[in-house]
């Protein structure tokens, strides 16, 4: 990867890694819930301190550096061996993503606070609302990155 490659690629993490985070505010409007991501990471990173030394910066931080590592994941492994246009490579980027968070990320991640979602969101307050608010967000980083 060339390091014009790699520059974009970061810019591209963040652009999309901000796209996503709106999608999922603005998706409350839908009546899904709002999945604040940096938030969610703030207070993992806290729990197992007495005192709160993290701010929500920091979750923030952690969020957009794993947009961008997704993106060089993207750029450097995956835009060659998936085929079709920028459309559906987004769809299906964004669509695996969602899978991945539901069935590794967020349960891992849950457990480490305290509070288990469950894969798959199973064990929330409402799975179903969840899980397709996460294959929508997830959607608009992946078209944001493609694009």
């Amino acid at each position: 990867m060339s390091s014009s490659t790699f520059w974009r690629a970061v810019v591209c993490g963040l652009i999309s890694t901000f796209v996503m985070g709106m999608v999922a505010f603005f998706q409350g409007g839908f009546g899904l819930p709002v999945i604040d991501v940096g938030h969610i990471l703030k207070q993992s990173f806290n729990y197992v301190h007495i005192d709160e030394p993290y701010s929500i910066v920091w979750g923030n931080v952690a969020y957009f550096i794993i947009g961008i590592i997704l993106a060089l994941i993207w750029v450097a492994y995956l835009q060659k061996r998936v085929p079709s246009n920028w459309i559906v490579q987004g769809l299906i980027y964004g669509f695996a993503i969602s899978i991945i968070a539901g069935l590794v990320v967020a349960p891992l991640a849950s457990l480490s606070t305290g509070e288990p979602l469950g894969i798959f969101y199973s064990e929330s307050w409402f799975p179903g609302k969840i899980m397709l608010a996460g294959i929508i967000m997830h959607i608009g980083y992946g078209l944001t990155l493609t694009l």
